[in-house]
């Protein structure tokens, strides 16, 4: 099994992101963002949370145009696994990847704490470690977590289980309470909160870790 994770300017959580990846049995390159090809093997690229390039113009808008990114959106176009998490979610959505938008807490300050999740479906190769209700404790850390999308967008999440995570008590404001969500395929997650903050006892919590450990089952067997 192999993981790309993607390093822009400005990236503080690409490091994280890799020591889950290992800890979960896979090899991992990390992928400078002006570099036009990931390399070759990869099952899933992981866009890691942080500020790039300082959050300008608008989180992620900027890093949505590096030469990987086009890389990493054709590898979701051929079916390959990617995980966004926080300013990774962001640039997601900037590129079309995801649908939604990400916009400014609702209380308009800066969030950093560890929240309940709830799992709202198993069925992903990201969720299925957990149960659908199940309730998770997973730190957050963001200024523009708020997610936004038109009705008819919301509605097909929705109607199609696309939903993978919820807050239990909303901290930003985020539409029908909405922390992570995932593609048309399933092969794609982008969230808020940060899974590789939860990965390692000694951080303070594990719950993060089954996210990891599933995915890695999913690719084993895929």
């Amino acid at each position: 099994m192999r993981a790309a994770v993607i390093v822009f300017p400005g990236s503080n959580c690409d490091r994280d992101l890799a020591v889950a990846f290992k800890a979960a049995g896979m090899q991992v390159d990390m992928v400078w963002h002006k570099d036009s090809e990931l390399p070759q093997g990869v099952d899933i690229v992981g866009v890691p949370g942080g500020f790039s390039y300082g959050d300008y113009l608008r989180c992620g808008a900027i890093a949505a145009q590096s030469p990987i990114v086009q890389s990493v959106k054709a590898h979701a176009d051929r079916g390959g696994y990617v995980l966004g998490i926080c300013n990774g979610f962001q640039v997601l959505t900037e590129t079309g990847i995801l649908p939604g938008a990400l916009l400014r807490n609702a209380g308009l300050k800066y969030i950093c704490k560890t929240v309940g999740l709830r799992v709202e479906t198993s069925n992903s190769a990201f969720t299925e470690g957990y149960n659908a209700g199940d309730v998770i404790d997973i730190p957050i850390a963001h200024h523009d977590g708020n997610y936004f999308a038109d009705d008819a967008t919301l509605a097909r999440l929705k109607d199609e289980d696309r939903i993978a995570f919820t807050y239990t008590e909303n901290p930003n404001g985020a539409q029908y309470d909405i922390a992570g969500i995932l593609s048309d395929n399933r092969r794609v997650l982008g969230m808020m909160p940060h899974p590789e903050r939860a990965a390692d006892a000694g951080h303070g919590g594990t719950d993060g870790v089954a996210l990891f450990r599933a995915l890695a089952a999913a690719l084993t067997t895929a």
